[in-house]
C-alpha cells in the first residue's frame, strides 16, 4: 500500500529537476540565437529520413546540427551525418525517451553560437517523451500516412503538447487509401489551430514550403523583419 505514493513522489521529483534543466537549457539556446526543435513520433514514422532531408537542405544556408535519441546503436546518427552536419548520438539504454541531462551533456563541447537550427529526435514513442521538456523551442509531432487516422485520438497528450504536426510519407497516402481530411479534424480535435503540413521526404514534395516555415520562425528572421520596417 505504501508502493504507489512513494513512485508517484518519485516521478515528480524526477519530472521537477528534468524541468529546471530544461529551462536552462532554454536559456542557453536563446543566448546564442539557435533555434532548438525537438521530433517526436511512433517508431518508424519516417523522423530520421524526415531529419536526414531537412538537414541536408538547410546546410547550404544555416548552420544546422542534430541530437539523435535511441535506446540502441548509432545507426540513425550515421545516417543523419551524411547531410554533412555535426550529428550526436544520444544512446537511452532502457529509457524510452529523452531527458532534459541527456541533452545537456551531449551539449558538452558544442558552441550553440555556431548553430542556427538543433534539432532533437526523440527516441520513437508517442507517450514517454510528451512529458519530458527538452529545452527546446518548438516541439514537431510527425505521423505517417501509414499509421492510422485515429492516432492522435489514441495518443492525445504528445498532440497536445506539440506546436506543429507533421504528416509524412505523403507519397504512399494513395495505396493506403489515407483519409487526410480525417486525420486534420482528429489532430484538430485534441489540439486545435495546430499548424499541420504534409510532406513527403523521400520524394520532397511539400519540403520548399516546409523550410520556408521553418526560416520564418528562426529569431534571424525576426530581426531582419525588424530592420526592414
Amino acid at each position: 500500500m505504501t508502493l504507489e505514493p512513494r513512485l508517484v513522489e518519485v516521478r515528480k521529483n524526477v519530472l521537477k529537476q528534468n524541468d529546471v534543466l530544461a529551462r536552462a537549457l532554454r536559456e542557453r539556446f536563446r543566448e546564442a540565437g539557435v533555434l532548438a526543435i525537438s521530433l517526436v513520433s511512433s517508431p518508424g514514422a519516417g523522423k530520421t529520413a524526415f531529419l536526414e532531408r531537412t538537414l541536408t537542405l538547410l546546410h547550404t544556408r544555416y548552420k544546422v546540427a542534430a541530437l539523435v535519441g535511441d535506446l540502441a546503436t548509432e545507426n540513425d546518427a550515421a545516417r543523419l551525418a551524411r547531410s554533412q552536419a555535426p550529428v550526436q548520438q544520444i544512446i537511452t539504454g532502457t529509457v524510452c525517451h529523452l531527458e532534459a541531462a541527456m541533452v545537456q551533456n551531449a551539449l558538452d563541447g558544442w558552441n550553440l553560437r555556431d548553430l542556427d537550427f538543433l534539432f532533437i529526435e526523440n527516441v520513437g514513442n508517442l507517450v514517454c517523451p510528451s512529458s519530458y521538456d527538452l529545452g527546446e523551442d518548438l516541439r514537431f509531432v510527425l505521423l505517417s500516412v501509414t499509421e492510422g487516422e485515429d492516432k492522435p485520438l489514441k495518443y492525445p497528450t504528445i498532440f497536445n503538447s506539440a506546436d506543429v504536426a507533421i504528416i509524412t510519407k505523403s507519397d504512399l497516402a494513395a495505396a493506403v487509401e489515407f483519409d487526410e481530411v480525417l486525420t486534420r479534424r482528429n489532430i484538430q480535435a485534441v489540439r486545435p489551430g495546430i499548424q499541420v503540413l504534409k510532406l513527403s521526404a523521400k520524394t520532397g514534395a511539400g519540403m520548399p514550403d516546409f523550410l520556408e516555415f521553418l526560416e520564418r520562425l528562426h529569431p534571424r528572421s525576426h530581426r531582419a523583419a525588424a530592420v526592414a520596417k
